[in-house]
């Protein structure tokens, strides 16, 4: 190969692995059977992807990405931040998590996430009196272990913490939620003084999720929608609706130009009618050009935005209370293979990303149905019984499961339930209704999956049961 050949064929193998300015990924780890750390690792560096925002510091998560020189934000999880509100707490937090990296070839540590939505209508006020302390406490410890000037801390919350009012609903009318409007001025105060961002996770398949007369198109970036105007401004998609409504918040209390961090945005792809891999792919094509233009929205439009893509791998052991798509968010499946192709770089070349590589699977064995089964007056109990323990989302309304028949619906649920249990015979007999086949029971559009030989193993707790699926299953 000629030196101006090489030349050319390094410049487009470097644009293939580039992604957009400012882009990072969510690595959730809430699934019953995790891919090794180093291969979630060698997925990030082998997409370009040099960000990424976790949810908490596991030891096994930070010793993999140590010398990979992907930029960090780790995270307390909400449940620990009544002991952050004691100062020595947080300082050993700091030094246990955040020094300890801080060498030649460690972990490139950029936040610290206090916290993840704490303010959550649907929380009850449970983080109001400690999410503000554990703030200062861990920002102070950062700033005394003299990594204050690099590393941040900052609090993920969730979109509900502003609106509009009623009478009228445009961005331009953005306040903080009435009830924490002086608890929020102090947050963003506090993270102002200390140079930090202001972090927001905006998700427009909710606002389509939540309600029945959202405008279809305007979920999306490539137009269709009416827009909505405001001072002469028309917003056409309610991403930019929405951040700029943070932004006039912002502006209230004093602070309209204080830096936003997007700590989540995504599109799910199973467990709604309108989570589907196509729709997310349209989510994507609109989201990563804007961002690899430096696009920013109607009040900032020429401003870099540091976005966190929700996420990378669906998780199997998440809470459905949001609805059974919280456990699909992943632009990857459960064993690190791509979804849909995407152009992470948004030069709008879709293609497959780079799944993980080298994942070990369990033998190739399904748990099904048995056709010989005499007495059915049990099924629906056992079926209840397998999707409590296990993941059955995919067979809701307007997923890609949902047009199985009985004896189809029996069979996912039971090798579901097999398959969390790593194929253990005896998760395989549901008092005579099931049984182990090496036929593949998947059909064009309903996938039964072998799971993964996980590097780690977490059963889920009994809160994943999902009574809405009883009559799907039984009628």
């Amino acid at each position: 190969m000629g030196w101006s050949k090489l030349l050319v064929w390094v410049f487009f193998v470097g644009l293939s692995w580039s992604v957009a300015a400012g882009l990072g990924v969510n690595w959730g780890t809430q699934a019953t059977h995790q891919l090794p750390p180093k291969t979630v690792v060698q997925m990030l560096q082998d997409n370009g992807i040099n960000k990424v925002k976790l949810f908490d510091a596991d030891e096994s998560t930070m010793g993999a990405l140590s010398g990979s020189g992907i930029e960090v934000m780790v995270a307390i999880p909400n449940d620990q931040l009544e002991t952050m509100n004691d100062y020595n707490s947080a300082r050993q937090w700091v030094s246990r998590n955040i020094t300890r990296y801080r060498f030649t070839g460690g972990v490139d540590i950029k936040y610290v996430a206090v916290g993840n939505e704490p303010f959550l209508s649907s929380y009850n006020n449970s983080f109001l009196n400690t999410t503000f302390p554990a703030l200062q406490n861990i920002q102070n410890a950062l700033n005394e272990a003299g990594v204050g000037d690099t590393i941040k801390a900052t609090v993920p919350l969730n979109a509900d913490v502003y609106n509009s009012p009623a009478n009228n609903p445009v961005p331009s009318a953005g306040r903080f939620r009435s009830d924490i409007n002086g608890l929020m001025t102090e947050i963003v105060q506090f993270l102002n003084k200390n140079g930090a961002p202001f972090t927001v996770n905006i998700y427009p398949f909710l606002s389509l999720y939540g309600n029945k007369d959202f405008p279809f198109n305007y979920a999306f970036f490539d137009g269709g929608a009416t827009p909505v105007p405001d001072n002469g401004i028309s917003y056409t998609n309610v991403f930019d609706a929405n951040f700029d409504t943070l932004i006039s918040a912002l502006k209230a209390v004093g602070l309209g130009d204080m830096p936003i961090i997007v700590g989540e945005v995504g599109w799910p792809t199973e467990g709604d009618i309108n989570a589907r891999a196509t729709l997310a792919q349209r989510f994507y094509n609109g989201l990563l050009p804007r961002l690899a233009r430096n696009q920013g929205t109607p009040l900032r439009p020429s401003t870099y935005i540091e976005v966190y893509l929700f996420g990378l791998i669906d998780e199997d052991a998440k809470s459905v209370a949001p609805g059974n798509f919280e456990r699909h968010w992943g632009i990857f499946k459960y064993d690190g293979q791509p979804k849909f192709p995407l152009d992470l770089s948004g030069q709008g070349q879709n293609k497959l990303p780079v799944g993980a590589k080298n994942v070990q699977y369990l033998p190739q064995k399904w748990c099904v149905f048995n056709p010989n089964a005499r007495d059915l007056s049990k099924l629906g109990d056992n079926i209840n019984y397998a999707c409590t323990f296990s993941d059955c989302t995919a067979l809701g309304y307007g997923s890609s499961c949902n047009g199985l028949d009985a004896a189809g619906n029996a069979s996912y649920a039971f090798n579901m339930y097999f398959q969390v249990q790593n194929q253990v015979e005896e998760s395989c007999i549901f008092e005579g209704l099931a049984m182990v086949t090496t036929q593949n029971a998947s059909t064009d559009t309903c996938n039964f999956i072998v799971q993964i030989a996980a590097s780690s193993i977490v059963l889920p707790s009994l809160t994943v049961f999902i009574p809405v699926l009883i009559m799907v299953l039984l009628f």
